[in-house]
């Protein structure tokens, strides 16, 4: 993420200061003085502001700026890769991300972030689309994915600037994913 207006902070930013006590007390005061947001316990946003007020990132933009400070990947899943992909109108209440992380919970707001650790090749795609278009179908069941979403996720990958990485990710997709994709 950039610099200034919507970063997130986390003490371990300032672990260079060697004082978390220290960091932790003066991000709580510049929350408790309207400069910073505190989204979660220890993680805290400096809000871009209009003059329609304070604009939050959503959700998979405070996902992806976590699994970013963690140094992890993460792919959405279920009904988040559902409704990121346009295949459901849906916004779910829980935003499942796969990880190759620390698997946790974040409760930011009413909603609630959830990483849930996952097999080295969940991440063995090189195109984020792709990984986004078989958690997608994983969610939906192979017995349950019609031509609608198949023709829907052919689309979007056609879509892809490279293509040839869009062939590497097919060869390592599940059997039935590959068929589905191939058979309309």
């Amino acid at each position: 993420m950039q610099k200034g207006e919507s970063m997130l902070y986390v003490v371990s930013d300032f672990a260079d200061l060697n004082n978390d006590a220290l960091v932790t007390r003066v991000l709580s005061r510049l929350e408790k003085e309207n400069f910073l947001i505190r989204l979660s316990q220890g993680i805290y946003l400096y809000p871009s502001r209009n003059r329609y007020g304070i604009h939050k990132p959503s959700i998979d933009v405070i996902a992806k700026a976590i699994a970013e400070k963690d140094k992890a990947r993460i792919i959405p899943s279920g009904l988040t890769a559902l409704n990121v992909l346009g295949l459901s109108t849906q916004v779910p209440m829980n935003a499942v991300y796969l990880t190759n992380g620390t698997p946790r919970t974040i409760t930011v707001g009413n909603r609630k972030i959830v990483f849930k650790k996952s097999v080295p090749r969940n991440f063995a795609y090189q195109s984020e689309l792709f990984s986004l278009a078989v958690s997608a179908m994983r969610e939906i069941g192979e017995k349950n994915v019609n031509e609608d979403v198949v023709l829907k996720i052919k689309e979007m990958l056609a879509k892809e600037q490279n293509a040839e990485v869009i062939k590497q990710d097919f060869l390592i997709a599940p059997q039935w994913i590959r068929k589905k994709l191939s058979a309309v």
